[in-house]
């Protein structure tokens, strides 16, 4: 089995690795989490642990990236983070397990083997803002039991801001996560999309979950 340990502390790391080959897996390290978003596109391990706090790129913006990825590589967030809510931004993010440090080594080996054996995930998380249900793997969208119907691109704004349900998106963010590297068009074509979902997901039910931020974008929001 291959694993993929990302930590920036060097000596915990270190520890991690040979222990984990002691039981018989095959390791790689990255000492950041740049390095190890490039690693985990690159090779296909069977299962990655994972430091949060790291300079550069954190942990949870690495497993939220390898999701909206599609990479469904089982992930094991390993942090010194041990509040609740750490915790559950953890797992929202994509994350199959959290362990807080310091972890006797054989309950980490188990819990690591554990998930191996669950191996990779067939479908994304459904995704529920309010009474709004967006399904990735299904494409399929509803507010409450009623289903919605829309297009290729428009669902394909709905997914980015709901993985981001709360954050404000600028046109350029919504553009790059959406479009082509190549769009050389009018960014204002967000605008248009956004419009096509109001008229869809909003308006008809008497809610406003699509709300602009003046200057500075857009968020998708619970709907009371």
């Amino acid at each position: 089995m291959r694993v993929l340990v990302v930590d920036d502390e060097a000596r915990f790391a270190e520890g991690i690795r040979r222990g984990l080959v002691a039981e018989g897996f095959s390791v790689d390290v990255a000492e950041n989490g740049i390095d190890g978003l490039w690693r985990a596109r690159e090779v296909r391990y069977d299962a990655i642990l994972l430091d949060v706090m790291m300079p550069g790129l954190g942990g949870f913006d690495v497993c939220r990236t390898l999701r909206e990825e599609e990479n469904w590589t089982p992930i094991l967030v390993l942090t010194a983070l041990d509040g609740s809510s750490d915790q559950v931004e953890g797992l929202d993010t994509g994350a199959d397990d959290y362990v807080v440090k310091p972890v006797e080594f054989p309950v980490l080996v188990a819990r690591l083997r554990a998930l191996v054996r669950r191996g990779r995930p067939e479908r994304p998380t459904v995704l529920t803002v309010g009474t709004l249900v967006v399904d990735p793997a299904s494409r399929e969208v509803r507010r409450g039991r009623t289903p919605i119907t829309l297009t290729s691109r428009e669902f394909a704004v709905l997914a980015f801001l709901a993985r981001r349900a709360g954050t404000v998106m600028s046109k350029l963010d919504i553009l790059g996560g959406v479009w082509d590297d190549d769009f050389e068009g009018d960014p204002n074509i967000v605008e248009v999309y956004i419009a096509h979902l109001r008229a869809k997901i909003d308006r008809p039910f008497g809610v406003d979950t699509v709300v602009t931020v003046r200057g500075a974008g857009y968020r998708l929001v619970a709907d009371v």
